[in-house]
C-alpha cells in the first residue's frame, strides 16, 4: 500500500468519534413492524425510505451508524443494492459505518467474506465490520490480516446480552486467563483479540475490539489493548449508564453503545428522530459521570 493509500486506523478514528460526537451508535434496522409503524411498504423502497430518515435526522449527529445486515438481505439482492447506498451515504454524513453482519467462517470462505466488507475497494463500505469467533478466534485470520491492510476495524463477538449466549461464554476453560484464575470462554475471546491488537498495534490505537453486553452480568475483563468497544443493551433492554461503566471499564473513551429502539420507534418524522437522537447522545454523554 502506498503512503497515498494509508488510512488512519480505526482504532484512532473510533476515538475521534467519541471525543468529538459522544458514544452513540445508531443502528439502522428497518425490520416489519418498523416499516409499519412509520406506515411505509414492507418492500425495498420502505426499507430505502426509513433508512434514508435515519441518516437525514441523525447521521450528522452520532458516532457512528450500523446498519444491521441481515434486514436489507432478507429483501435479496434489490436489498443489498440499498445497504451499499445506506453505507455509502451514512460514511457521507461523517458518522462511522459498522456493518452489523456478525460473520464466521473458515479458510477461503472467511477470506470472501473479509474481501467483501473490509478491502480498500469492497462493494459493501465500513469502517469496522462485526464477527463471530466461535469456529474459533484464528480462524477469523484472514478478517484480520485484511483489516490491518486496509485500516478498518473488527468488532469480535466476546459477550454478548442475549439469554441463549450465557451458558456458552461463561464455561470455564481449563486453561487460565490473562489476568490469573480461570478462563471464561468469552474472556479467552477477548484475550486472543487483544494478542491480535499487540501483534500489529505499531503507534495507533488498537482496531480490534469486542462487542459486550450491557447486561452481561460476567463480562470479560478488559483495557485499552483489548480495543474498541461496541456494547449493545442499553435502554429499551435494560442496561444503565452503570453498566456500561462497568462492562467498558477503563476503555470507556473508545466504546460505542448500541442505541436503536429508542431512537427509531420516534419515526417517522425526521423532527422528532433529531430529537430522539440528540436526547440520547446528551444521556451519553454523562457516562464518564458516577452516579
Amino acid at each position: 500500500m502506498s503512503d497515498s493509500t494509508i488510512v488512519e486506523s480505526y482504532g484512532n478514528r473510533v476515538r475521534d468519534a467519541v471525543a468529538t460526537r459522544g458514544s452513540l451508535c445508531l443502528g439502522i434496522d428497518p425490520h416489519p413492524s418498523l416499516l409499519a409503524q412509520w406506515g411505509l411498504a414492507d418492500d425495498v423502497g420502505g426499507v430505502r425510505e426509513f433508512s434514508h430518515r435515519v441518516l437525514d435526522a441523525a447521521g450528522d449527529l452520532a458516532a457512528s451508524i450500523k446498519p444491521q445486515v441481515a434486514f436489507f438481505e432478507a429483501y435479496g439482492s434489490a436489498g443489498m443494492a440499498v445497504l451499499e447506498e445506506v453505507c455509502q451515504r451514512a460514511t457521507d454524513t461523517g458518522a462511522l459505518v459498522i456493518a452489523d453482519a456478525k460473520r464466521g467462517d473458515i479458510g477461503s470462505t472467511l477470506a470472501a467474506y473479509a474481501r467483501a466488507w473490509l478491502a480498500a475497494d469492497a462493494p459493501f463500505y465500513c469502517d469496522a465490520l462485526t464477527l463471530s469467533p466461535y469456529l474459533g478466534v484464528g480462524a477469523l485470520s484472514p478478517a484480520f490480516d485484511l483489516a490491518a491492510e486496509t485500516g478498518k476495524g473488527l468488532y469480535i463477538l466476546a459477550a454478548t446480552s442475549n439469554p441463549e449466549a450465557v451458558n456458552l461464554q461463561n464455561a470455564t476453560l481449563t486453561s487460565s486467563s490473562e489476568s490469573g484464575g480461570a478462563a471464561t470462554v468469552a474472556q479467552a475471546v477477548a484475550d486472543e483479540v487483544r494478542q491480535r491488537n499487540l501483534a500489529v498495534r505499531g503507534g495507533s490505537e488498537p482496531s480490534f475490539g469486542l462487542v459486550i453486553g450491557a447486561t452481561v452480568q460476567n463480562p470479560p475483563h478488559v483495557t485499552s489493548e483489548h480495543g474498541p468497544l461496541l456494547v449493545p443493551g442499553f435502554g429499551a433492554q435494560g442496561g444503565t449508564a452503570s453498566d456500561v461503566r462497568r462492562v467498558c471499564g477503563s476503555n470507556l473513551g473508545a466504546a460505542m453503545v448500541n442505541v436503536s429502539r429508542a431512537v427509531l420507534s420516534e419515526g417517522p418524522d425526521v423532527e422528532n428522530l433529531r430529537a430522539a437522537t440528540s436526547d440520547v447522545i446528551k444521556e451519553l454523554s454523562q457516562l464518564g459521570n458516577s452516579d
